[in-house]
């Protein structure tokens, strides 16, 4: 039985919850109003017949699904299979459409479009109308032949700029992380690109052998790829290879394919499309090899070489050049002081290089924060425009209003650090948040860190941990989740941290590290010695309670994870809430790190009421033999209850983290099995770590 895409959503939730939920909570989770749901539901109990299950309402109790498990399991799978695609919505319902026509340039009649969408062939002639206008922008004309259908005339060269333009527009970024997180795991990256508002479209099989072609390929140039820059490839390829098994021609370009230098970029693209070749067992077009050339000297990296031994695209003379006349342009007053600066000048090269091959070839590139800048640095922007004149004379080639803005950024970070040298400033306060202080914000802090390196102080907190304490102590925070209303400015960030938001906390550093600190000497004494009371609490407990057992050498995961929970607690409820926690971050990302020869089980639990760390060996002390374990001799355990002192049980546990792979002592002596000596260095690192601590706070 086919179902909405909402009632997908309403099933997911109830066999989610392990208890009747009220409508109001499951209106919060799908993010409709109550009415809403309410008007679903009066249908649910006729699509639930089916599957043997019937959906229970009791006043005062709840909402819920009642059957078999086995029954809810097929409802589950019935939930995920398939497209959730709303035909009413117009917006989506035409991207589909731009998508289509893409996809398939041969002729295609209205009642296809029709059939596929759900909807009448008026609707789709009505879309049709509306999409018109946006393929217009890159050269190419719908053309419609009565009786016969509808088709796309225009280059090849500007065929490809619409899709690439399409496929900067509408990755889906929440999707992109959530691959990504999963991270070594193919299948789940697979998973979540299918289920995007573009994988749906795609042909499911092309796209999964693509992907699996591509991650065989081991090189820095793909594995360092962004994000959407590797999503943006995958499915670039996939239509490509589309065209090809249903014969249609793909043109040549002669005009600039004869530019193209058969370079290391050159080399690799030939290497994918000869694996593809034989994936798919077809003959690719030569023509192919510099489109997937030109993707990747076009695409954004996380990372760019740059040494004497290993010369950028563009000869590195000429590129240095370009930047001093760039520098010059953009303001010849402060362009001596611009020119010493090495971040800037270093960024600004590593900029360049993709900046000119999208030039040098017309390629696309999108600026979401594009508006904002013109706004809000207007005379920056005015003075990239100049620049942008040095880039076309440089290029023969007229820059667009999106590359000024990204010019606009890097000058722009520049005239801040220039100005910050020039004036009393200080380090800033921060704090950065998400649901529990553990992850993301960890991982936001490691790129602020990076990005601003001394202009911050960071601390991760969890959503719970911003008590009045900690608003008084911050500037300001920055936050990947709903906070509630708090007396402090909080900027809300996507935790990839994109351009956006990185512009949006340098402002904020930019203002508060002139301002004077926020609290009062005295005030802020008397605070500090509270939290430093409660530092050496807690460490007081970690090495008080540390603990050592040791388990059979053929030990499953499972039957580890029973092991540790009733180890770290007498009572049954708190025993499986430690498994589920610890579980649910292994799911995330497994901690068995076979090449430091131990596996790290951490989590933050309602299963322990204070921090504790544990060491856990086999009898023999030898290696843990179940596969899973991949030859590893210790398990070290790590857990922080889920109460207001996270932040300070965060650290403590981030420290003795650190030392699992810094100090080799300690690895040998947990290996020894002797608990009081594990204890003695664990106290040793850990009077390290205070010491550290009072001295960051003189």
């Amino acid at each position: 039985m086919e179902f909405t895409p909402r009632m997908k959503q309403i099933f997911q939730v109830l066999l989610k919850e392990p208890a009747p939920v009220s409508v109001k909570f499951l209106a919060e989770q799908i993010g409709v109003s109550r009415r809403t749901v309410q008007r679903e539901l009066e249908y649910i109990g006729a699509s639930l017949k089916p599957y043997g299950l019937a959906f229970v309402s009791k006043t005062g109790v709840g909402i819920w699904i009642e059957g078999s498990d086995t029954d809810k399991k097929r409802l589950s799978d019935a939930c995920s299979e398939g497209d959730d695609y709303d035909a009413s919505n117009r917006e989506e319902r035409r991207k589909r459409l731009i998508l289509e026509i893409l996809k398939e340039k041969g002729l295609r009649k209205l009642f296809y479009y029709s059939s596929q969408f759900g909807v009448s062939e008026a609707t789709v002639s009505a879309d049709l109308e509306a999409v018109e206008g946006w393929l217009g922008r890159f050269g190419l004309l719908v053309n419609r032949k009565p009786g016969s259908g509808i088709s796309i005339e225009g280059k090849e060269a500007s065929y490809r700029r619409a899709i690439r333009a399409f496929i900067n527009e509408n990755i889906d970024t929440q999707v992109v992380r959530d691959a990504y997180e999963e991270e070594g795991n193919q299948f789940a990256r697979y998973e979540s690109l299918k289920k995007s508002n573009i994988g749906q479209i795609l042909n499911n099989e092309i796209m999964k052998r693509v992907m699996d072609c591509i991650t065989r390929i081991d090189h820095d140039r793909v594995l360092t790829l962004t994000e959407n820059s590797y999503v943006g490839l995958i499915i670039h390829i996939s239509i490509a290879i589309n065209r090809i098994l249903k014969n249609e021609v793909i043109e040549s370009a002669r005009d600039w394919q004869q530019t193209i230098t058969e370079d290391e970029d050159y080399q690799l693209a030939k290497a994918i499309v000869q694996m593809l070749e034989t994936e798919f067992g077809i003959e690719i077009p030569e023509v192919e090899v510099s489109y997937i050339c030109l993707h990747i000297k076009g695409a954004k990296h996380e990372k760019i070489q740059w040494d004497e031994k290993k010369q950028p695209e563009f000869e590195s003379r000429k590129l240095q050049q370009l930047v001093n006349d760039m520098i010059d342009v953009f303001d010849s007053g402060q362009a001596y002081l611009l020119k010493q600066d090495d971040e800037f000048i270093q960024a600004l090269l590593a900029h360049l290089q993709p900046t000119l091959i999208r030039l040098l070839y017309g390629m696309q590139i999108q600026n979401p924060v594009l508006e904002e800048i013109q706004i809000s640095y207007p005379q920056i922007y005015a003075k990239c425009e100049k620049v942008a004149e040095v880039l076309e004379a440089y290029t023969a080639n007229t820059v667009p209003e999106q590359e000024i803005g990204f010019l606009a950024v890097h000058f722009g970070a520049a005239i801040v650090r220039l100005e910050g040298r020039q004036e009393q400033i200080r380090k800033v306060v921060v704090g950065v948040v998400c649901s529990s202080g553990i992850g993301i914000s960890r991982l936001m802090s490691s790129k602020l860190e990076k990005t601003f390196r001394n202009r911050m102080e960071l601390t991760a907190y969890g959503k719970n941990d911003i008590t009045p304490y900690i608003a008084g102590k911050v500037d300001f925070l920055i936050s990947s989740v709903p906070i509630d209303r708090i007396d402090v400015p909080v900027v809300f960030v996507n935790p990839l941290l994109n351009e956006e938001d990185i512009d949006n906390i340098r402002r904020m550093i930019y203002k508060y590290e002139r301002l004077p600190r926020k609290q009062k000497e005295a005030d802020e004494f008397s605070m500090q010695l509270e939290e430093i009371n409660m530092v050496a609490e807690h460490i007081n407990m970690v090495i008080k309670y540390m603990d050592l057992f040791k388990v059979d050498d053929r030990i499953s995961f499972g039957e580890l994870l029973i092991a540790v929970s009733e180890k770290m607690s007498p009572y049954s409820d708190r025993q499986e809430a430690i498994r589920e926690d610890i579980l649910r971050r292994e799911h995330i990302s497994s901690q068995i790190f076979a090449e430091f020869g131990f596996a790290l089980l951490h989590a933050r639990t309602k299963g322990v009421i204070r921090p504790a760390f544990s060491v856990c060996l086999t009898k023999d002390l030898g290696i843990y033999r179940h596969p899973y374990f991949k030859g590893i001799k210790i398990v070290f355990i790590m857990l922080v209850p889920e109460d207001g002192n996270v932040k300070v049980d965060n650290d403590i546990m981030g420290y003795i983290s650190s030392m699992l792979i810094e100090d080799y002592d300690f690895m040998d002596v947990a290996a020894g099995g002797d608990k009081e000596e594990i204890r003695g260095v664990l106290s040793r690192n850990l009077k390290k770590y205070f010491t550290k601590y009072i001295a960051r706070l003189s």
